[in-house]
């Protein structure tokens, strides 16, 4: 091979090797600045996630706190009396609340039922309002199943204001069951003691 022939083949392998960087680099180049494009988007987003404290403790103030389930007739007396209490502050009379339990409920062992407590009374707007407001403070809450409202519909909607209205209202929370029944498995502790 001549000077001329070996220039030729030299020039040739480095276009070829420009071509493949080139058509390669390229697309590698795009996924790069894609990749940052998405980057900055998510850092953005984040950044609008991101709040002050004075408005984090704001929002941590509105979450309700809730108290960890009593055994049954425990947890009955003080949701019943902390419901009573948030009723009369409101200023609403209810007529003697109704206890309901539902079906037992097993997690991790421990027995739990959802005591529901359906309450009927009189009472004006504003009052219901003040009440389903202050409600989230009740620590024994875990929500309002049902909330009818039942007004005169033949007055204007002007004069309904003053007029009291009836309601029907069932909440809820968990009771804890604590007493075994006729037939249960005993604890594995009290097993263990009487075997010996």
């Amino acid at each position: 091979m001549n000077e001329r022939e070996k220039r030729m083949l030299q020039m040739g392998a480095i276009a070829v090797v420009l071509i493949g960087i080139f058509g390669y680099g390229t697309k590698a180049m795009d996924r790069w600045n894609q990749s940052r494009t998405s980057l900055a988007a998510a850092k953005r987003r984040l950044s609008e996630v991101e709040t002050d404290p004075a408005k984090l403790a704001g929002l941590i103030a509105q979450v309700p706190v809730f108290t960890m389930p009593e055994p049954e007739e425990k947890q009955k007396t003080l949701f019943r009396e902390k419901l009573y209490e948030q009723l009369k502050k409101a200023g609403i009379n209810p007529e003697p609340p109704q206890p309901i339990l539902s079906k037992k409920i097993n997690i991790a062992g421990t027995g739990y039922r959802v005591l529901k407590i359906k309450c009927k009374a009189k009472c004006k707007l504003p009052q219901l309002l003040d009440f389903l407001a202050a409600l989230k403070e009740n620590p024994y809450l875990v929500g309002v199943e049902e909330l009818r409202m039942q007004c005169d519909m033949k007055e204007p909607p002007e004069r309904r204001k003053d007029k009291d209205v009836e309601i029907d209202l069932t909440v809820s929370t968990f009771i804890k069951e604590t007493l075994s029944r006729p037939g249960e498995a005993k604890s594995v502790q009290y097993a263990k003691q009487s075997s010996r």
